[in-house]
């Protein structure tokens, strides 16, 4: 019992960068998109969340690697081995995009805050969230800023327990997981860029390549990048990264199974999906689903914020670093504090969530598979990565993701034409 005890204790401990930014990836907005996927087509597409699994796993265990051999995030990577324009253009599209994903997830949380406490205005908590996010980012050092992004992710235990407070088909539940269903029609095809969108986004790459780093400087000893810390951030990764695709797959069924079936086949947001389950599921579920959804923008927010401060600092070379104080990174905090008044302001603009989701989806998937081709060919550079190349399998799952990506944005130009 004990030594069982000694190895959770042991791969708790292991877990950290991965972990979080697995399970920032399920954001309010990300919630949004897989309500949307089970109110419209029930449980056809719960076996996204096993494709997307590992090709997610490759992409980001590639990036925490070029983030621990080279000590710094993917931005100062490009910065010192590429082209500049590569490195202004990856800065261009992410800037809108990640905004305008924080005003979606910002929008979110006061709106389900709304749902809860209905005497206070929804503008009321988008603004005491946004104030509560930039004091703690900003006066908390990054060791409890880590340890508080951490406990955040088991907030997202709640969703594993939602579909079971509804009685289940579970022979149709592992039907759909195991045999894919494919429609070729406009809305079908649709989601399923969507979801591929939402669960491989180019902020993902970026934070969790500047994380690894960041996790580096805090090594009192290995310092030196050997096989034991290797197989540490993979565990982390690999376990990260199906937390957040177990998460996906239950909100998906959640939403398949008991809006689907009721007839409520159009969800645009995560208030709407929290609302809607009341009646259907029960209040218990209804509380789960929504406090789930305050408790990941909390996660989710800090890292969208952090990822845009990085990659702008090291694009410029100026002082960042979650580790360091106000007065020692001012450019940083300011870039954070900038990125999460302008998402709050998206609302007050014109840009309603709803949008925001849209816009920001399309700079993704217009840059996935961009970024996706650039960290193939570092972590393929033997100058930059020395040893620490990718293996065969590593190649064929980025490979394989690059195809699926490209694919997914050749389609999104096409819907965006016609």
């Amino acid at each position: 019992m004990k030594k069982t005890s000694n190895k959770l204790t042991r791969f708790w401990k292991i877990l950290g960068p991965g972990l979080v930014t697995g399970a920032s990836d399920d954001d309010p907005s990300g919630i949004a998109t897989y309500s949307q996927a089970g109110a419209a087509f029930g449980l056809t597409t719960l076996w996204t969340a096993f494709i997307t699994f590992p090709l997610m796993a490759s992409i980001q265990e590639m990036c925490a690697r070029i983030g621990l051999v080279t000590s710094h995030g993917l931005a100062g990577t490009l910065k010192a081995n590429y082209s500049k324009p590569v490195l202004y253009l990856m800065l261009l599209f992410s800037f809108p995009a990640i905004v305008m994903n924080i005003g979606a997830d910002i929008a979110g949380m006061g709106a389900v805050g709304n749902l809860l406490f209905p005497s206070v205005k929804a503008t009321y908590f988008s603004i005491a969230f946004t104030i509560t996010l930039l004091v703690l980012i900003i006066y908390l050092p990054y060791q409890k800023i880590a340890m508080v992004l951490k406990y955040l992710c088991l907030v997202l235990l709640v969703y594993l327990i939602v579909p079971f407070l509804y009685k289940q088909d579970w022979v149709a539940v592992l039907k759909s997981t195991f045999i894919p269903t494919l429609k070729f029609d406009k809305d079908f095809i649709s989601i399923l860029v969507a979801i591929l969108g939402t669960t491989i986004s180019p902020y993902l790459f970026f934070w969790q390549a500047t994380m690894e780093a960041e996790a580096k400087k805090t090594m009192k000893k290995d310092l030196v990048v050997n096989k034991r810390i290797m197989n540490d951030m993979r565990q982390d990764v690999d376990f990260g990264m199906l937390f957040s695709n177990l998460v996906m797959f239950f909100i998906i069924l959640t939403a398949g199974s008991v809006l689907f079936n009721s007839n409520i086949n159009k969800i645009d947001t995560v208030e709407q999906a929290a609302q809607a389950l009341k009646p259907l599921a029960g209040k218990a579920a209804y509380l789960l689903f929504a406090v789930g959804i305050i408790g990941t923008g909390l996660l989710a927010i800090p890292v969208l914020s952090g990822s845009l401060s990085y990659i702008i600092t090291e694009s410029f070379g100026w002082k960042e670093g979650l580790d360091k104080k106000f007065y020692q990174a001012k450019a940083f905090y300011i870039i954070i504090a900038i990125s999460l008044i302008l998402g709050l302001s998206m609302n007050y603009i014109g840009i309603s969530p709803i949008k925001s989701l849209i816009y920001s989806a399309i700079l993704y998937g217009l840059t996935a598979p961009v970024l996706i081709a650039i960290i193939l060919h570092i972590s393929n550079n033997k100058k930059i990565m020395g040893k620490n190349t990718n293996g065969i399998i590593s190649n064929i799952l980025g490979f394989l993701t690059l195809i699926l990506m490209t694919f997914a944005a050749v389609i999104l130009i096409y819907m965006l034409l016609i």
